[in-house]
């Protein structure tokens, strides 16, 4: 009769048992989540980079279904006009109005940087964890690659590869892309090396674990922290590049602007006294450029245990 007793009461004992790993690791995540966020909102200047970041995509991508502007005919009767309530940002030296101008030139110059962020940051992290993870021979030929490219200036190639290519809104996407990947592949190899030799890698391997689904389920994933942060520095570092290359000459061709083209043609006035050609772009990268680095440094602390206590 006890032992009937005894069997009964086992199952409702052991049930509350079965789901205390799940619970205590859901917990654990929604605490490491907590932490994160409570982290990157007492930084000041990360809430205030993401801010000025949500408020630059509205006002690019937004802002021209309220604010109509003619951007593709010129209008030489009204070159260079002062801002006035037709105008609030004055015209330029073709007569397009510049605040529609602005909007025109930060969707190109954002899109490029998120577009070949993104391209670069998923090539590089991919490239960076076969690397570190295979090691040997094929490590040490994949990173020497990676060094004869760091050796070779990047804006002079970008400036080679730019004149021998036509600019076009995905060529210049694909060419910083191809420039920008390789910060990345270092970073993630470093993360690769360390992370092939944990406990949880050995037994994947010794189960019989095929080597990419190691690299993509367990590498990957684990150096994330390192790849999301980078990928922020690569956004405003894509758009400084576009910035140099349309100030250059070799952005992106009429009538598509970016704000390098628009500083660029501005500066032909600068003694001029005509100030709303040059600092409205001007103002525009700064500020999107110092907002992604606020950002990247705050995922930097929220991500990383070590920093989270500084």
């Amino acid at each position: 009769m006890m032992d009937d007793t005894l069997r009964d009461r086992t199952p409702a004992a052991g049930a509350p048992e079965s789901l205390a790993p799940a619970e205590g690791e859901a917990a654990s995540r929604q605490g490491n989540w907590r932490a994160f966020l409570r982290v990157f909102l007492d930084n000041r200047l990360a809430t205030a980079g993401l801010f000025l970041v949500v408020a630059m995509l509205l006002f690019c991508f937004v802002g021209p279904l309220f604010y109509h502007t003619q951007q593709t005919k010129t209008d030489l009767l009204a070159q260079t006009l002062p801002p006035s309530h037709a105008h609030p940002l004055g015209t330029d030296s073709y007569g397009f109005d510049l605040l529609g101008r602005l909007m025109l030139g930060g969707q190109s110059s954002l899109e490029v940087g998120l577009a070949s962020a993104f391209l670069a940051t998923v090539f590089g992290a991919l490239y960076g964890a076969i690397s570190g993870y295979a090691g040997g021979a094929l490590d040490s030929a994949m990173m020497r690659i990676v060094d004869m490219l760091l050796a070779i200036p990047t804006l002079v190639l970008l400036l080679v590869i730019s004149a021998i290519f036509r600019p076009d809104l995905l060529t210049l996407i694909l060419i910083i892309a191809a420039l920008s990947w390789l910060v990345t592949a270092r970073l993630v190899r470093g993360e690769a090396l360390a992370l092939r030799d944990r406990e949880y890698v050995q037994a994947v391997r010794l189960m019989g674990g095929k080597r990419w689904r190691i690299v993509m389920r367990h590498i990957v994933p684990n150096s994330i922290g390192v790849i999301v942060v980078n990928a922020t520095f690569q956004v405003a570092d894509a758009i400084l590049l576009l910035a140099v290359l349309s100030f250059l000459g070799l952005g992106l061709p009429p009538p598509a602007a970016s704000w390098g083209g628009i500083l660029s043609d501005g500066l032909n006035y600068l003694y001029d006294g005509f100030w709303w050609l040059i600092y409205p772009a001007g103002l525009a990268i700064v500020l999107t450029v110092v907002s992604f680095n606020f950002i990247g440094d705050a995922l930097r602390d929220s991500l990383d245990v070590r920093l989270r206590g500084r």
